[in-house]
């Protein structure tokens, strides 16, 4: 007994005292999430302070076929459903019997109060179309809020409130926002007013999502729903990221992914909106697209990195400074480019008559050049094209496919230029054109980088052409221009 008294005892000790050093750092890792739990609580409060519910009231007739902000138009749609829950649209057969009857529609979402005068940051899709707007302040008072400015393009909007000193959501830095990092999502999901969710930002840069014409979302996880539109993301230090903007639900409700549109984007935005009442948007006078494994080959690059120059439109700045067909941009002012949309989003930020330096790869060499922008215009006029008489059309199998010769009547029906390229009047499936994307109705402009300026030109190229390592095209639709690598 006494030999594993002897040898029991200093392991009692040992086991003691671990025991209660385990227990005594339990108690400190738990004072200090409470500790974390509380100093988040009193960073929301601070933020709940400066985010308003927004109440929005349509006046409609029956006669018009579509209602304002229908939730059923919003909860059938497979890829977003926003907001305004509380709506009651007319009967159909209500509509029909009274056409000239009206009808007061009714919708909401959030926003975030950004200036002490009472200017309101939010989305376009909440207060665009609005005929009253009325804004519910973190106490309760209900005020009159009137539009600013809205830009559908990013779905950005600014309204206004009277007032004086009132609380101010700080802006952050969406640049410098991390993937990882944690956020709070602030709103008025169905009507609950102040509603606060928790998370991480789950993705940067997200684009080509199809809600917006400019797109350069933060994806979250923090809760989003109906009603939340327009209200602030904010990060750990109170500060506003991000607008909530939409989710993607295949039922209505939250499924854990959230957008955001960027503080960085949208600030500049509303900038524009009070200053001018509109946005300005640098313009290079470019068609673009994404660099694709195939290209990587035909084009001399390293990576996919970057964007792929398919037209350059006459007397633009992009023309004006030499930039031709088949360049890659990689950088500008020294920002690397990932893709066509990243370049799209920053030639637009940066403004209208800014100075921008670039950075391309022409032919596998690096080329640097400097140019102004323009503004971007509101639209593109199309040349008109005089009908002329249909000649005789020529046609050629090549790749799977029948190219035939572009006739002026072909031309205007598809909406582009007569006298320049050749037409791809049918696609055999599962052939290598197909397999590479090409379909009816394409215009080849280019192969090999060559010029296909009509039929004759074109059954050259393709005569002196060795396929096995691949044919590079430039082909064209209504849409614009791209390039495609047929194997």
């Amino acid at each position: 007994m006494k030999f594993y008294n002897k040898f029991l005892l200093p392991f009692l000790v040992i086991y003691i005292y671990f025991s209660a050093h385990s227990v005594a750092q339990n108690i400190d890792d738990l004072e200090q999430m409470i500790k974390s739990s509380k100093t988040r609580a009193a960073l929301v409060k601070n933020v709940q302070k400066a985010v308003v519910h927004i109440k929005v009231e349509k006046i409609v007739r029956g006669s018009e076929s579509r209602s304002f902000n229908n939730p059923m138009d919003l909860y059938n749609d497979e890829f977003f459903r926003r907001f305004f829950p509380e709506l009651n649209p007319p009967k159909n057969n209500e509509k029909q019997n009274q056409p000239n009857r009206e009808f007061r529609q009714k919708g909401m979402g959030s926003g975030s109060i950004i200036d002490s005068q009472g200017y309101i940051l939010t989305n376009h899709h909440v207060v665009g179309l609005a005929d009253r707007i009325i804004v519910v302040m973190y106490d309760g008072e209900e005020k009159d809020a009137k539009i600013v400015g809205t830009d559908p393009e990013s779905d950005i909007a600014v309204i206004k409130i009277e007032g004086d000193g009132l609380p101010v959501l700080p802006m952050g830095d969406s640049e410098t926002t991390l993937v990882g990092e944690d956020v709070i999502a602030v709103g008025n999901p169905f009507g609950l007013i102040q509603t606060v969710t928790y998370g991480i930002v789950s993705a940067k840069g997200r684009s080509n999502v199809g809600i917006n014409e400019y797109e350069n979302f933060i994806q979250t996880d923090a809760a989003i729903n109906p009603g939340n539109s327009g209200g602030p993301l904010v990060n750990l230090k109170g500060e506003i990221v991000g607008v909530n903007s939409a989710i993607f639900s295949q039922s209505g409700g939250y499924q854990g992914i959230g957008f955001a549109v960027p503080i960085n984007m949208a600030s500049k935005i509303m900038r524009d909106l009070i200053d001018k009442g509109s946005v300005s948007r640098g313009w290079l006078g470019v068609g673009i697209q994404d660099v694709s494994q195939d290209l990587v080959k035909a084009f001399k690059l390293k990576n996919t990195k970057g964007c792929l120059i398919t037209a350059v439109m006459e007397n633009t700045p992009a023309q004006k400074a030499g930039m031709l067909k088949g360049d890659v941009v990689v950088s500008i002012n020294e920002k690397l480019i990932q893709n066509s949309n990243h370049l799209r989003n920053e030639i637009a930020s940066a403004g209208a008559f800014t100075e921008i330096d670039l950075e391309l790869i022409r032919e596998g060499r690096s080329l640097k050049i400097k140019l102004k922008l323009d503004e971007r215009p509101q639209k593109v006029s199309r040349v008109k094209i005089k009908p002329q008489k249909t000649p005789v059309v020529e046609q050629l199998e090549f790749l799977g496919m029948t190219v035939e010769s572009l006739t002026d009547e072909k031309a205007k029906k598809l909406g582009v230029k007569p006298g320049n390229g050749v037409l791809i009047s049918k696609v055999i499936p599962g052939s290598p054109a197909e397999n590479a994307g090409l379909r009816k109705n394409m215009i080849i402009q280019e192969v090999e980088r060559k010029a296909v300026s009509n039929f004759e030109i074109f059954k050259k190229i393709v005569d002196d052409l060795h396929t096995g390592k691949g044919i590079l095209l430039l082909v064209t639709i209504s849409g614009g221009s791209r390039y495609i690598f047929v194997e």
